[in-house]
Parts: structure tokens; C-alpha cells; sequence
């Protein structure tokens, strides 16, 4: 029997080793190309996040990683942006899919199997990759089409503290950018606000009589940077005027785009129909075509004559007035709802009344009384009342001031809820 030589024993020995020497070689490019990718995988997704590109390119770069790199054949992301929103698909049969994040998702706090096989929310995919910070969860990746009979020798399974790396990385900048977007919304809804509060000044009359027949201040707080409170002053003629003060139902700038509106027709129709009656009714109209039954407006109007000392009013729903004579102290009642409550208004009382000399009128919006304490007291007519009784004699100016000031000490620390608009006259 032939035996082999020593030297044809370690050339076999020798060519064995350098096919396993090869192929570790090869292995180890695979690994490092592998490595590579996802190097500058995360290079390409940190320069677009530096050069403040769209999330529609973010997403763009992150699809190609994990379709044409890792070869993943189905997938869905969910980001959290305030609501549950799936941002990217790609590789699924169906476009509405039966997944519900809040209810099948947020239980889920590692990555998980799922059954593809059953007809569930997850039936065409593998696994759930959930990425968190800290305890907040930022997204939920699905994958599927893991052709591997056991998903856990799929290729994929050594990729995945990679993918979940990448899709935080993917989440986090998306977040950063909505919290951006939404800073910059917010700042130009504040110059729009700034804005808005500076036209409707404008809209507020500037200049108010001071003189030996009339003195007339106001005042006005706005609960947030426009308001739904307004007051006016419109000289008729020589010997007469027309006054008004009224608040929208609600806050912000719906309630002052009414009011404006409100203002403009209070403007033009009061120089064109015949009495506070008829003026009433035709606003109640533009305020039920304007606001279409979701707001209403009440209101107090008046008008003045010089003269004859007759005061005229209709008092739609609002607080009424106060009428300072002396130490005696008288409200203006009569009129009718508030506009835009009802369809048609049919029955309004118009008040008249003969104003005696050195008295005061105190019109007043309802977050005057409706201020609390810090015992959740509201300040009330009680209140105002035994305040106006404390300054009775003081000028409008002064009397606004001082009932302020009354209510900043019942007050305390607790915040005005509402707009609050002052409007005193003082008839000499």
C-alpha cells in the first residue's frame, strides 16, 4: 500500500488553509463593506439633518438604507408628531392598514415577533422594532417579508441595533423639525396677533369729550393679545351722541373679526335708521348672518341729547349700566336679548331716561364681575357696586382707575379670566 510523503500531506494542509484564509477574507470585506454602508449611511443622514433638509428627503434616504442596502422587503414607520401619523411604506399589498398604534403598538417596549401568517393587524409583517427616548416612544417600525423559515437566522436579526439606531436618529430629527416649524408658527401667529391687536386699537375711538357739558374715559384689558370687548363713542350732531359697549361671546380672533364687523355696521346704520329700536334689530340680523348661530353679541347702546338731557337705550343682554346719582345707585334694564341669540327680535323695550346733572353712567363687559378670588369668589354687582359708592364723585378717569384698583386687591393672585372694557361718562 502507497503511502503519501510528508510534503504532499502539508501542500494538502497548506491549499485547505488558504481556501479557508480566502473565504475569511472575503468575510471580513463583506463585514466591513457592511459596516461601511451603514457608516455612511449615518454620515449621509447627519449631513441632511445639518443642511436642514425636508423630511420628505430624511425618509428618501432612510427607504434606500433599509430597502436597497439591508434588503427589507416590507415595512411601515409610525411617528409620534403629536398624533400617531404612519410617515413612510413601502412594500405592502394593502394601503390601509389595520394597525391602531395606541391599541396594538404602545404595549410593545422591545423589539418583537409577530405572527405574518394570521390576518390581525400585523398579519404581512415579521417584527416590531420600538424606538424610545428614554420613556417616551418615538416610533414603531414594522418589517416583514423576512425569507428566512426562522426569522431568527434571517440577515436582517444582526442589522437590527442598527436600524433601530438609524430610525431614532430618524425620529428625533422629524421631532426637532415639527418643534422648529411649530416655533416658527407660533411666532408668526404672534406678529399676526401683534398685528391684529394694533388694527383693532385703531378701530377704538382716540378721541373722547372732556369738556363743560361731557367728560367720557374708558378702558380696556384684553385677556389675550386681541379681545371681543369694544366700546365706541359717534358724534350724531352738535347736541347728540351715540355710546355703545359690547362683548363677543368667547376669545381671541374669531371673537374680535366679529366684533370688527360689528363695529363697521354699528357705524354705518346708526346715521340710517330711525331709532335704537330699528338699529338694534338690524345688527341682531348681521350678527345671525355672520356668526351663523355660534357666537352672540350682547350689547348696550345709548344716545344722548345735549340738550333735553334724554338718554335713550336698548340694552341687548348685556350687563347693565350703573347710574350714579349721588349716593344712590340705579341700573338700565330694559331692552332685549342678547344679537344673535334668537332668529328675529320682535319686542324691544327702548329705556329713556331724563339725566340729572353732576351724575355718572359706569358701562362696564362682564369680566369686571365675573373676576374671582383666591376663594373662587366672584367679585359680583356687589362688589362693583359698594366701589362705585366709595368713588362716586370722582372724574370717569379717576372712577375707572379706582374700580380697578378695588378689584386688583379682591383679586389677589388669580388671573382676570376675561377681556374687561370700562366706559364712564360724567353729565354736568
Amino acid at each position: 500500500m502507497e503511502r503519501s510523503s510528508g510534503t504532499e500531506a502539508v501542500a494538502g494542509i497548506n491549499k485547505k488553509d488558504k481556501v479557508m484564509a480566502v473565504k475569511s477574507i472575503k468575510r471580513a470585506d463583506a463585514t466591513i463593506r457592511v459596516k461601511d454602508q451603514k457608516l455612511n449611511a449615518l454620515l449621509e443622514i447627519t449631513n441632511a439633518i445639518n443642511s436642514n433638509v425636508s423630511k420628505e428627503k430624511l425618509f428618501a434616504i432612510y427607504e434606500f438604507v433599509l430597502r436597497e442596502q439591508l434588503n427589507i422587503g416590507k415595512l411601515c414607520l409610525y411617528l409620534n408628531e403629536g398624533d400617531w401619523n404612519c410617515a413612510l411604506k413601502f412594500g405592502l399589498e394593502s394601503n390601509n392598514l389595520a394597525v391602531d398604534v395606541e391599541r396594538d403598538l404602545l404595549s410593545i417596549t422591545e423589539i418583537t415577533e409577530v405572527n405574518s401568517s394570521t390576518h390581525g393587524p400585523f398579519k404581512e409583517f415579521d417584527l416590531v422594532v420600538p424606538v424610545y427616548h428614554k420613556t417616551k416612544p418615538l416610533a414603531y417600525l414594522l418589517i416583514g417579508d423576512l425569507t428566512e423559515e426562522a426569522i431568527m437566522i434571517s440577515p436582517i436579526i444582526k442589522h437590527l441595533p442598527f436600524i433601530q439606531t438609524l430610525t431614532n436618529v430618524i425620529a428625533v430629527a422629524v421631532e426637532n423639525k415639527n418643534l422648529v416649524e411649530e416655533s416658527l408658527r407660533q411666532e408668526g401667529m404672534k406678529k399676526e396677533l401683534e398685528l391684529a391687536s394694533e388694527m383693532q386699537s385703531m378701530l377704538l375711538p382716540s378721541v373722547l369729550p372732556n369738556n363743560e357739558r361731557m367728560d367720557i374715559a374708558v378702558f380696556y384689558l384684553s385677556h389675550q393679545q386681541v379681545g371681543g370687548d369694544y366700546y365706541d363713542f359717534i358724534e350724531l350732531s352738535e347736541d347728540e351722541f351715540c355710546f355703545c359697549i359690547a362683548d363677543v361671546s368667547g376669545k381671541g380672533v374669531s371673537a374680535a373679526i366679529l366684533m370688527s364687523n360689528f363695529q363697521a355696521n354699528l357705524r354705518v346704520l346708526v346715521h340710517h335708521t330711525a331709532s335704537l329700536s330699528e338699529l338694534v334689530q338690524v345688527l341682531d340680523k348681521k350678527v345671525m348672518d355672520n356668526a351663523k348661530g355660534e357666537k352672540f353679541i350682547t350689547m348696550f347702546v345709548a344716545k344722548y341729547n345735549i340738550k333735553t338731557r334724554i338718554l335713550n337705550y336698548v340694552n341687548a343682554g348685556h350687563n347693565p349700566p350703573v347710574l350714579i346719582v349721588g349716593k344712590e345707585l340705579s341700573t338700565l334694564n330694559f331692552g332685549c336679548p342678547g344679537l344673535g341669540m334668537v332668529d328675529d327680535l320682535q319686542r324691544i323695550k327702548e329705556g329713556s331716561i331724563s339725566i340729572p346733572e353732576g351724575s355718572s353712567l359706569f358701562c362696564y363687559t362682564d369680566g369686571l364681575v365675573e373676576t374671582e378670588n383666591e376663594q373662587h369668589e366672584e367679585y359680583g354687582t356687589e362688589g362693583l357696586d359698594a366701589s362705585l359708592l366709595r368713588h362716586s364723585a370722582l372724574k370717569p378717569a379717576d372712577l375707572n382707575k379706582s374700580v380697578l384698583s378695588d378689584l386688583k386687591k379682591y383679586k389677589g393672585k388669580t388671573n382676570y379670566p376675561d377681556d374687561i372694557a370700562l366706559l364712564s361718562l360724567k353729565f354736568f
